[in-house]
């Protein structure tokens, strides 16, 4: 089985260099973050690429290698001849091909779950690969897509199970000790496992006391299962709000390279992505997908932060994506601050009769909290006769402010229940 090593991270790095297909990225602290977790925390700002994501890194060295005649892939055929490449991604790696597709001449077809994001879909398009969409996750696209690679002059540039692409992906690792060689941790998102690989390699090899922590969401803890398992653990359908590593698990080659490089891996919940995304798009103005988010919400679990001993540590999470769908944001948001306490849902029991909604809308209104929705509930089987309950969906400033509203209310007379309370 091939691998991956420095010397070929090197190589990549030397490659990707030579074109501006591939940016080098910024590095930015996160006060927010810093006080959070009590270490300094630069965050690397690559989903700041021109197509959203680090994909662009492991695509141009793969399909450079092979238009060249020098793959290394064993699916490459032959490779002077290559004219096409095929791809399966949930969104990222997709429009990381077909940017590096474009940019040498050839074409591309790019299969994607029907669930992918349709920002992600358009943005594929718009590079100009030819998208298939085909099945509800990513193991179906992958499946259907290695169907695709039936004639000579046909690439198969595999998300992860690629030493090209993961000797690509790896030059993220030499950029982040290039910008701050005083890193102690680097927290780095694990789906297939390419961009743990690659950066794990780099940095091991480079800076062997610097420690590689990757991290995943539990509905898609696939690395951590495999390591307890001592084998490559899958899941058909993962289920997470990160959907770029959706991955559904890793290959041969990516676990080989985490078993050996990898210091620890930690698993995190949605709700933290959630949180992550928010505080991201707050405090460091910088929008990113769930995907990017993740080792950034390693920050926020203190349990995590407490297991890893990061305190005094100066810490880079990779913000390896910002390609997030605008339906995905609204639920995200609305998730987030449903968990701040900053979106509530108040029940009020009336008698209903006319002009009660709009007494305690005013009531509402008065304390400077906004109503989004209200509902007017008659049929439910406990009220009594004559009684509704109204229930109000409101915005406000945090648990004070929730506080302050439901005094108003209850001094008004009004018997009222805060509904979405934890608890």
């Amino acid at each position: 089985m091939s691998s991956v090593t420095i010397t070929d991270v090197e190589a990549a790095a030397d490659r990707t260099g030579a074109t501006d297909i591939v940016q080098r990225t910024p590095v930015e602290r996160s006060r927010s973050l810093s006080e959070r977790c009590g270490a300094d925390v630069r965050l690397k700002m690559e989903h700041l690429q021109r197509t959203g994501s680090f994909k662009p890194r492991g695509a141009y060295n793969a399909i450079s290698l092979a238009v060249a005649g020098g793959a290394s892939d064993e699916d490459a055929g032959d490779a002077s001849g290559i004219d096409r490449v095929v791809a399966a991604s949930a969104g990222n790696h997709a429009q990381g091909v077909a940017l590096a597709a474009a940019d040498a001449g050839i074409d591309a077809t790019i299969v994607m779950p029907e669930s992918a994001p349709a920002a992600k879909i358009e943005a594929t398009r718009g590079y100009g690969a030819e998208v298939v969409l085909r099945g509800s996750a990513f193991p179906e696209a992958m499946s259907h897509a290695r169907t695709l690679v039936d004639e000579p002059g046909v690439r198969f540039v595999h998300a992860f199970d690629d030493p090209d692409v993961v000797a690509g992906q790896g030059t993220l690792g030499l950029e982040v000790l290039d910008q701050v060689p005083a890193v102690d941790t680097v927290l780095v998102p694990v789906g297939g496992g390419g961009l743990a690989g690659g950066v794990a390699t780099a940095v091991k090899a480079r800076s062997p006391e610097t420690r590689v922590v990757g991290v995943q969401t539990a509905g898609a803890s696939t690395l951590s299962e495999s390591l307890r398992a001592g084998e490559l653990v899958t899941r058909e359908e993962p289920d997470t709000i990160a959907d770029g590593i959706a991955t559904g698990g890793l290959s041969e080659l990516t676990f080989g390279l985490l078993r050996e490089h990898l210091d620890d891996v930690v698993v995190v919940s949605d709700d933290d992505v959630a949180n992550a995304i928010l505080l991201l798009l707050e405090r460091a103005k910088q929008l990113i997908e769930g995907a990017g988010a993740t080792a950034a919400a390693a920050l926020l679990d203190d349990d995590v932060v407490a297991e890893l001993d990061l305190a005094g540590e100066t810490v880079v999470p990779l913000l390896c994506g910002g390609n997030i769908d605008v339906t995905t944001l609204k639920e995200v948001v609305t998730h987030a601050l449903v968990d701040r306490n900053q979106l509530i849902e108040l029940s009020v029991r009336i008698d209903d009769t006319p002009g009660t909604m709009g007494e305690i809308a005013t009531l509402i209104g008065a304390e400077r909290a906004n109503i989004r929705t209200v509902r007017h509930e008659r049929s439910r089987p406990d009220l009594p006769v004559g009684d509704a309950d109204l229930v109000f969906e409101v915005e406000t400033n945090g648990p004070a402010h929730v506080d302050r509203v439901l005094k108003s209310v209850r001094e008004a007379g009004y018997e009222v229940e805060w509904t979405t309370q934890e608890g």
